[in-house]
């Protein structure tokens, strides 16, 4: 347990910190909001706790840690380049004095291992290439994932990680190579942004739609500087780029799991073409790498050309003759399904894809506008025709909501479809029935609709008006947004403000309330009418009103004293 001088002279010291001071210590120190501390004393008493000051330990940079090991062990104050980091996270005073418990966490845990000497090695025309070219990979293969978890989100396990169901779903859909390439990528979108754990699902973040419409270059520039924003605080340099990548593995020297921890954030690096598997940084990397930007004219050097042209051919197949440009890979796909990802990418068109991208609300003009566009062959007659008879059948079948019955009614101007889709074992879970001419359900439009367009009926979804209108399928989270310390802990700091512990009055009536619950034998010193001082020995027995009630046990009596009158209290050993 801190001493209790230790934890006095850090409430002390607490009560000098702005709102924004004090809510950064707490999120420093992994402070619950709702914890429920009375007063600063209670505040000190938790931050010199073994527990707590074991985990601000682990959370010490480098620097930090070295110095603090060092006055430890030698018995002197923190030196002075760490002193204000290591008030600031109230393991010592401004002063550089360690306090006890944090000495004592320290000494459990030496020895720790000198600091290695920084060390960036070069990176060679050979690395740049080979890290260039894992960069233009990564971006694509991202860019795959987060299509396909548009369409639907990807599993998530307990441990946080990709389910093997979707691993497989990644590499069969063409995303990723082998299933032990996906975590990399997770965690690179995750960091990001691009990607949010939800429950037992990823879901794509709203800046994460914007991010596939931008060219190759810009996704990845976008993704590296929100990849170095969110490194950890040990993992950076001062001037807001990064360490050398020698350092990683000694960034938080007492913290047992780092290492693992530096390791996952390697392979990212390299995944992302920051760092060779070496560590060395490429050329176009180390502007990012000392708090700059990124080096594009060298960076955009080292990218294959992107096209935006291709060949549309009769057998209903297009091929680009090098790697389509991203914003028009993305459209292409919402109405063509992708054969093969290489430096000559394929797609086929079919009904069913055609009549996709005018169920998510493309036209049959549009289409053809964007395809002719695009092509470097025109427009064919058997995909036109694909398109126009497919655009044709489009919306025989139309869902909407009936306001007066409150249900989803389906209606068609063929009977045969209706009576079709009524004996429809697959539809069976929408418990459709029949009304006229119509079908009527209790289930909402939305599903009803996806469970008519999964089962490849030509439907449209329609207004109150009969107006046809687009419902979007993807599940898409908000961009997490940091939430601001002093908001985050403004409660818990109220309380502790209006606690009345910034005087020898609050310090004295929490002795007497510790003394009372361990029902302790305390020396009390109280100050007489007279000016004089006269010590009681008590077994403290209660505490309220103004008063504290002990048995004096030389005496052999009850006592009552006011408060206003006791000037200390001591512990009897």
């Amino acid at each position: 347990m801190a001493a209790a001088s230790d934890q006095r002279a850090l409430a002390s010291t607490l009560t000098d910190r702005g709102d924004a001071e004090f809510a950064q210590l707490f999120a420093v120190r992994g402070v619950s909001p709702t914890a429920t501390w009375r007063d600063l004393y209670d505040a000190a008493e938790a931050l010199l706790e073994p527990t707590a000051v074991g985990r601000a330990l682990d959370a010490l940079p480098a620097a930090a840690a070295y110095a603090l090991t060092t006055a430890v062990t030698t018995g002197t104050p923190v030196a002075e380049s760490a002193r204000a980091d290591l008030a600031a996270r109230a393991l010592a005073t401004a002063d550089g004095e360690v306090f006890q418990a944090v000495g004592d966490a320290v000494r459990e845990r030496l020895p720790i291992t000198d600091p290695p000497i920084a060390a960036r090695p070069a990176s060679t025309p050979d690395d740049d290439a080979a890290a260039a070219e894992r960069a233009f990979t990564s971006a694509a293969s991202l860019a795959d994932v987060l299509l396909l978890c548009l369409e639907a989100p990807l599993g998530r396990i307990g441990s946080g990680t990709l389910g093997a169901v979707d691993r497989r779903r990644l590499v069969e859909a063409g995303a990723i190579a082998h299933a032990e390439d996906a975590d990399p990528l997770i965690e690179v979108a995750e960091a990001g942004g691009l990607l949010v754990g939800r429950e037992r699902t990823w879901l794509v973040t709203r800046s994460a739609r914007e991010w596939l419409h931008a060219t190759t270059a810009v996704r990845w520039e976008t993704l590296a500087l929100r990849l170095r924003d969110a490194l950890p605080e040990g993992l950076r340099s001062p001037g807001g780029g990064w360490i050398s990548a020698a350092e990683w593995p000694s960034a938080y020297p007492f913290l047992r799991s780092w290492p693992a921890s530096a390791e996952q954030w390697r392979r990212r690096w390299v995944a992302w073409g920051l760092f060779t598997p070496l560590g060395a940084e490429p050329t176009w990397v180390t502007p990012l790498a000392r708090g700059e930007g990124v080096d594009a004219d060298v960076w955009a050097k080292m990218l294959p050309t992107e096209v935006d042209r291709l060949y549309l051919q009769n057998d209903l197949t297009a091929i680009a003759p090098g790697p389509l440009a991203p914003e028009l890979d993305v459209r292409l796909r919402t109405m063509a399904n992708r054969e093969s990802r290489a430096q000559a990418t394929s797609y086929r068109f079919t009904a069913s894809t055609i009549g996709a991208a005018i169920t998510a609300g493309e036209t049959a003009e549009s289409l053809r506008e964007f395809l002719e566009s695009v092509s470097l062959t025109g427009l064919p007659q058997p995909l036109a025709y694909v398109i126009e008879s497919t655009a044709a059948r489009h919306g025989q079948i139309r869902v909407g909501r009936d306001d007066d019955a409150g249900l989803t009614r389906v209606t068609s101007d063929d009977p045969a479809a209706i009576a079709t889709i009524a004996v429809d074992q697959a539809l069976r879970s929408l418990g459709l029935q029949r009304e006229t001419d119509d079908l009527i359900s209790r289930v909402p439009v939305d599903s009803v609709y996806w469970a008519l367009a999964d089962a490849r009926y030509p439907v449209i979804a329609v207004d109150g008006a009969g107006s046809t209108r687009t419902l979007d399928r993807s599940r898409i989270a908000e961009d997490p947004i940091a939430e601001p310390a002093t908001q985050k802990y403004a409660a818990l700091l109220a309380r502790l403000r209006s606690g009345g512990s910034d005087g020898d009055a609050a310090w004295l009536e929490r002795e007497l309330d510790q003394a009372v619950r361990a029902r302790a034998v305390v020396d009390v010193v109280v100050s007489l009418p007279d000016g004089s001082t006269r010590t009681f020995r008590l077994e403290a027995t209660g505490l309220g009103g103004g008063r504290l009630r002990g048995r004096d046990r030389g005496a052999d009596v009850e006592r009552t004293l006011p408060l206003r009158s006791i000037v200390s209290v001591h512990p009897v050993l």
